[in-house]
């Protein structure tokens, strides 16, 4: 058997198949975006609204308020972290795009769900978790180009099923979570419940 031959021989993608991974990148990129709002505006909380947490902090990375302190260490690491998913989901669905359109959406995603924030009252906005958010973003669409430059065309169908065990894994990782006491929302109906966070660390 000559080399051309087991080229030949190799499966190759499939319309078809191509479409059903696409149809699964978008459903867990829904799923995503969900969980992305749960957290950010909830914590993975039930609905609730706390007047006392209406704040807007215009300057980045630092205090613009005496009662509120400037951005924690540990805070900027998670909200980085929490958008590198949108990244990873835009580099592979919207491979076309520029990767400066891409950041753009992210931005104003953050930004969205910031001014939603201030409108529900549940949270700080913050434009240091913008800024933060989209440097998140770019880093994975970042991760995703550097994934594609070693599995080429392989790179949609193996990112979809490392992210669709990911999805598995942070929701049975919520249910643990939704099931334990660390709940960060105020009490409500008398429930035993752990202080919320500091208004510093829920934007």
């Amino acid at each position: 058997m000559t080399s051309t031959d087991t080229v030949e021989a190799r499966p190759r993608p499939t319309p078809a198949r191509g479409s059903r991974t696409a149809g699964v990148l978008v459903g867990l990129f829904a799923i995503y975006l969900v969980l992305l709002v749960w957290l950010v505006l909830w914590k993975f909380d039930m609905p609730y609204t706390d007047a006392t947490a209406r704040v807007v902090k215009l300057i980045p990375f630092v205090s613009n308020l005496p009662e509120f302190g400037p951005s924690q260490p540990a805070e900027v690491a998670a909200n980085l972290l929490i958008f590198v998913p949108f990244g990873v989901y835009l580099g592979l669905i919207a491979r076309s795009w520029p990767w400066w359109k891409s950041a753009a959406v992210m931005a104003a995603a953050s930004a969205g769900l910031e001014i939603a924030e201030y409108v529900l009252a549940v949270g700080s906005t913050d434009v240091t978790d913008v800024i933060v958010n989209t440097v998140g973003g770019i880093a994975g669409l970042v991760l995703v180009a550097a994934i594609r430059s070693l599995l080429r065309e392989r790179t949609t169908v193996v990112m979809t099923r490392m992210l669709s065990i990911l999805t598995l894994l942070a929701m049975l990782a919520i249910a643990l979570f939704i099931a334990s006491p660390l709940h960060y929302g105020p009490p409500r109906d008398g429930g035993d419940r752990l202080p919320p966070l500091p208004n510093s660390q829920r934007g």
